[in-house]
C-alpha cells in the first residue's frame, strides 16, 4: 500500500513540475510556444490533465525512476477531415420512388467531385480519396441516365440502393452511365465548376479508374439497360441485381479490367420453366473490351448471357439458364474471330451452351453442361487454333446431341493446330473428341478402324498409334497401310488371329 502511495505521489509530483515547465514556455516572450492562442493553451492544459489522469490511474508503475521527454507527450491531433460520404436524401432524393430522383443524386455525385482530392491514380485521373455516394436503402425513380459530372476521376463508391428507370426513360440509356458523354450532359447546359473543367481537360486516355458500384438492385423497366462503362479503368460492378434490361444488363466497351462479381442478371425475374422463355431477348453481359473477368454470376433470362466480343476475359463460376439452346439462346457467345484468348473454367451451362468464332486460344475445363447443352465452334474464316476442351461434365436425354459441334457453313475448318477435346465425362450425350482410341480383330490380314463417331473434325487423323496382338505361332510383318476418312487400315503380310488397338488424335 506505501509502495503504491509512494507512486502515485511521484507521478502527482512530475506532473505538477510538467506543469509549470508548460506554463512558463507558454507565457516566455521568446518562446515559439508564447506565440499560441488562447484556446490551444487551453488545448494543452486539457491534453495535460488527460494524461495526469491515465498516469494515476494505473495500478503500478514499472521501473525505479520515471523520465518524461517531449517524445512521451501525447500528440497533438490534428483536425480531422469531414467523411467523404454523400447520402443522396440529403439533396432531396425521394427515396419512396414516386418521384425522380435523378437531379438530386447527381447534386450527391457532383460535389463528391468537387470535394478535396488525393492525388491521382493513373496519370491524370484524380483520386477522389474514396467518396461514397449512399443511397441509404431507398427506392429511387430516375428519368435519364445517371452520369458522372467530368471525366478523368477515380476512387469513387455508388452503392446501397435500388435505381428503377421511370416509364420514359430512354429506350437506348443505362441506368448508371461511364461513359466520355458525362461531362457534357450532368450540368444540364449550367456552367461547371473549375474542378469539373479541370477533370474534364484531363490529359488521360482512359474516362475513370477504380469506380466501384455495389449493393445495387438495377430495374430497368424494360427501357434500355443498367450499366454503361465505356473505355474506363479497373471498375468493379459487385453485388448486384439487374433486371428488365431490354438492351445490355452491363455493357462493357473499350478500357481494361472490369470485374463484375457475385451479381444476377435477367430480362424477366424468374427462375427456369418459364413460359415465355422462347421470346426472352437482350444480352446480359456485353463485353467489348480486353482483360475483363466474371466471377460467380448468375444469368437466368436474356437471348445471350455473356457476349465477349474483346480478348484475354475470364469466366469462372457463371451459372447460365437465361434461355435454351433450343429456343435459340446461348449461355456465352465469343465474338473475336481469330483471337479469342477466353478462359472459362468451373462454370454451369444450364440448357445453354456456348458458342465461338475461329476460335484461338480458348480453354473450357471443369464446367458442367446439363441439358443437351453443348458446345459449337463456328467457322468465319477456317481457324481453330490452341483450343483445349477438356475435363468438363456433359448431361443430357439420350436424343444424340453432341458434346461438341462444328458450324461450318460459312466454310470448312482449314487451319487446325493444337486442338484438344479429351477427357470429358457424357452422359445421356454423344461423345466428340480430337482423340479417339478403337480396336479390331479377326483372323484376318487386314484391320480397319472407324472413328467417324468419334472425331470431332472430318477426314482429319495427324498421329497414329497401334498395336497388334495375335495368338497364332507366326510372327508377320505389319504396317500402316492407309489414314483416310477419319479411318485407319492396318495390314499384314499373312492371315493371322490378332487384336488391333489404334489411337489416333487431330492436334
Amino acid at each position: 500500500m506505501e509502495r503504491t502511495m509512494a507512486r502515485n505521489a511521484l507521478a502527482f509530483s512530475m506532473i505538477l513540475s510538467l506543469a509549470s515547465l508548460l506554463i512558463f514556455h507558454v507565457s516566455g516572450d521568446n518562446s515559439r510556444v508564447g506565440q499560441f492562442s488562447a484556446a490551444r493553451y487551453h488545448e494543452q492544459m486539457r491534453q495535460l490533465e488527460a494524461f495526469k489522469t491515465s498516469l494515476i490511474g494505473r495500478p503500478s508503475i514499472s521501473g525505479s525512476a520515471i523520465s518524461l521527454t517531449p517524445s512521451s507527450a501525447p500528440p497533438l491531433q490534428a483536425e480531422s477531415a469531414p467523411p467523404r460520404v454523400y447520402r443522396v436524401t440529403e439533396y432531396g432524393a425521394d427515396s419512396t420512388g414516386k418521384s425522380d430522383s435523378r437531379e438530386a443524386i447527381n447534386k450527391a455525385i457532383a460535389d463528391a467531385f468537387q470535394g478535396p482530392s488525393a492525388g491521382y491514380l493513373m496519370e491524370g485521373i484524380t483520386n477522389l480519396g474514396g467518396a461514397q455516394i449512399n443511397l441509404e436503402g431507398g427506392n429511387y425513380l430516375i428519368g435519364k441516365p445517371l452520369r458522372l459530372p467530368a471525366t478523368g476521376a477515380g476512387n469513387l463508391m455508388i452503392h446501397g440502393g435500388t435505381l428503377r428507370a421511370s416509364d420514359d426513360f430512354p429506350a437506348d440509356g443505362y441506368l448508371i452511365d461511364l461513359s466520355p458523354s458525362s461531362a457534357s450532359s450532368t450540368q444540364e447546359g449550367k456552367e461547371g465548376s473549375s474542378m469539373n473543367s479541370q477533370l474534364a481537360s484531363s490529359s488521360t486516355s482512359y474516362n475513370y479508374e477504380f469506380i466501384t458500384i455495389k449493393d445495387l438492385m438495377l430495374d430497368s423497366n424494360y427501357r434500355g439497360g443498367g450499366i454503361s462503362v465505356v473505355n474506363s479503368l479497373r471498375t468493379s460492378i459487385d453485388n448486384c441485381y439487374i433486371a428488365h434490361f431490354n438492351t445490355n444488363g452491363i455493357l462493357v466497351q473499350d478500357g481494361h479490367e472490369t470485374y463484375i462479381r457475385n451479381c444476377f442478371l435477367g430480362q424477366h425475374i424468374t427462375a427456369g420453366s418459364d413460359g415465355g422463355e422462347k421470346n426472352f431477348s437482350g444480352t446480359a453481359i456485353n463485353l467489348m473490351g480486353n482483360d475483363n473477368a466474371v466471377t460467380d454470376v448468375v444469368i437466368f433470362s436474356a437471348a445471350i448471357g455473356i457476349m465477349a466480343s474483346g480478348q484475354a476475359n475470364t469466366f469462372s463460376g457463371v451459372h447460365c439458364y437465361n434461355k435454351a439452346s433450343g429456343f435459340g439462346g446461348t449461355g456465352i457467345y465469343l465474338k473475336l474471330p481469330g483471337l479469342t484468348q477466353t478462359r472459362i473454367v468451373n462454370s454451369y451451362m444450364d440448357y445453354t451452351g456456348i458458342v465461338a468464332e475461329d476460335p484461338v486460344q480458348l480453354h473450357i475445363s471443369s464446367s458442367f453442361f446439363l441439358g443437351d447443352a453443348f458446345v459449337l465452334l463456328k467457322s468465319i474464316n477456317g481457324v481453330a487454333n490452341g483450343v483445349n476442351i477438356v475435363d468438363n461434365m456433359f448431361s443430357g436425354s439420350n436424343k444424340g446431341v453432341e458434346i461438341v459441334q462444328l458450324d461450318q457453313s460459312k466454310g470448312p475448318f482449314k487451319e487446325i493446330d493444337q486442338v484438344v477435346v479429351d477427357r470429358n465425362n457424357v452422359k445421356g450425350m454423344n461423345v466428340r473428341a480430337t482423340v479417339a482410341r478403337g480396336a479390331a480383330q479377326g483372323n484376318r490380314s487386314s484391320w480397319t478402324v472407324d472413328f467417324n463417331a468419334v472425331l470431332l473434325f472430318p477426314n482429319l487423323i495427324k498421329n497414329v498409334q497401334y498395336s497388334v496382338s495375335t495368338s497364332g505361332s507366326s510372327f508377320p510383318s505389319h504396317a500402316l497401310r492407309n489414314v483416310s476418312e477419319n479411318r485407319v487400315v492396318i495390314e499384314s503380310n499373312v492371315a493371322v488371329p490378332a487384336n488391333v488397338f489404334v489411337t489416333v488424335d487431330q492436334a
